[in-house]
């Protein structure tokens, strides 16, 4: 089988998803085509340079409707020969982007790709597509459906983990992507978003609370209490499902959860000829990638089986990863990763994650792709996974060997 190559990744600064967000201005596709258009000048991609640009979103409506991958492109200043494609898998879409066009290339479906993702939160706020899964009554009830915020409690529930060490592992993030910010490890992949003079609007991820510590997070009131035990009464539904629990422990709040972001990233992905005649050197080869369905009422367990399942398919341990980066939804989504497989901290979301600097839904998977390869290559280390929880119940990962 053809071997894909990861030649490039950038992705935009990330603005706080409000309407005072920095970035509240700036649309989806315009978003998607500041990160397409430094590609496209770090990489000389002159005339029909990919075969594709396969982009993830997550809520479909408005300007992120209509194809929003051509649409980017038609904003940017690729080729209009280079066609678009969009696609959801919920908050995985930007990685499931990614492993689509390494699976392309290794297929022999075309020499290289652009995939990333982006999301306007700010602008195209999170439900505003409607979905089945949570409106149709004939589906949300045969399920169990309860939002992610109650699922991250039941994860939390479920495996012991208390209200003070989702608090730790926050501040933690926080820390960390301080250190990161301040250290410039995200200079190499990271670009500001300018206006159309090329005046900067953003240099850097503004949802970024480095003040945050165990006081300020512990005055917080948990998020998703008064929706599960009051109306509309969600926790009765998970109680239903998971009868064993008795009561769920409600830890989870607005400090220990992801933020609410606007953000791109993209990613170039070759094979070996097409960096040939391009004159480009590989960073790292997609070594492998899956996906998995879990169930969808806890819903954000899907990092431990899927990661179980590409290690199981690739023959290899927990031990052989280097690094890892797990999209920090909720605080006990990477607690239960780091319980599942006794992962060393130390190695998990090394620069901080979604806790301290956002998740931009449909980028944030082709975001962490960029920064554990940037990490790996700081390091001088050589194996590394990223995965995501996702909605409704899935989970997908990616692992990545440098060159």
């Amino acid at each position: 089988m053809t071997e894909a190559y990861i030649y490039d990744a950038v992705r935009s600064v990330r603005g706080k998803g409000r309407k005072d967000g920095s970035l509240h201005e700036v649309s989806a596709p315009h978003l998607s085509a500041a990160v397409l258009n430094a590609l496209k000048s770090r990489n000389n991609l002159e005339g029909h340079a990919v075969e594709d640009v396969i982009w993830g979103n997550v809520t479909q409506v408005g300007e992120q409707g209509a194809c929003l991958a051509r649409t980017a492109v038609l904003a940017s200043n690729l080729d209009e020969s280079i066609p678009g494609v969009s696609i959801n898998r919920f908050c995985a879409s930007g990685l499931e982007a990614v492993n689509m066009a390494a699976n392309q290339v290794r297929g022999g479906g075309g020499d290289a790709y652009i995939a990333g993702g982006v999301e306007c939160m700010s602008r195209v706020p999170m439900g505003m597509d409607g979905g089945a899964i949570a409106v149709d009554p004939a589906i949300a009830i045969d399920n169990y459906f309860v939002p992610q915020g109650i699922s991250a409690d039941i994860i939390a529930t479920e495996y012991g983990f208390t209200r003070e060490q989702a608090d730790a592992l926050a501040v933690e993030s926080q820390r960390r992507a301080k250190a990161a910010w301040d250290a410039g490890r995200f200079a190499k992949s990271v670009i500001p978003i300018e206006d159309v003079n090329g005046l900067p609007i953003l240099d850097h991820d503004e949802y970024m609370r480095p003040q945050t510590d165990m006081q300020s997070l512990g005055g917080l009131k948990p998020s998703f209490k008064d929706m599960g035990e009051h109306m509309p009464g969600f926790d009765k539904i998970a109680l239903m499902k998971y009868p064993h629990l008795e009561k769920i422990n409600h830890i989870h709040h607005a400090g220990n959860s992801s933020g609410i972001v606007d953000g791109s990233a993209a990613v170039l992905i070759g094979n070996k000829e097409y960096g040939e005649r391009m004159g480009l050197t590989p960073r790292a080869r997609i070594k492998a990638t899956a996906k998995i369905g879990t169930d969808p009422t806890i819903m954000l367990t899907g990092p431990v089986p899927v990661t179980e399942k590409i290690l199981r398919e690739t023959g290899m341990t927990i031990n052989d990863l280097d690094l890892f980066e797990v999209n920090e939804a909720f605080a006990s989504v990477v607690m239960r990763f780091m319980q599942a497989f006794d992962a060393d901290p130390d190695k998990v979301n090394v620069n901080g994650g979604s806790i301290a600097m956002g998740h931009p839904l449909g980028a944030t998977g082709a975001m962490i792709i960029g920064t554990l390869l940037d990490e790996l290559e700081r390091t001088d280390k050589e194996t590394g996974l990223a995965t995501l929880c996702i909605g409704s119940g899935m989970g997908a990962a990616t692992i990545i060997e440098r060159v």
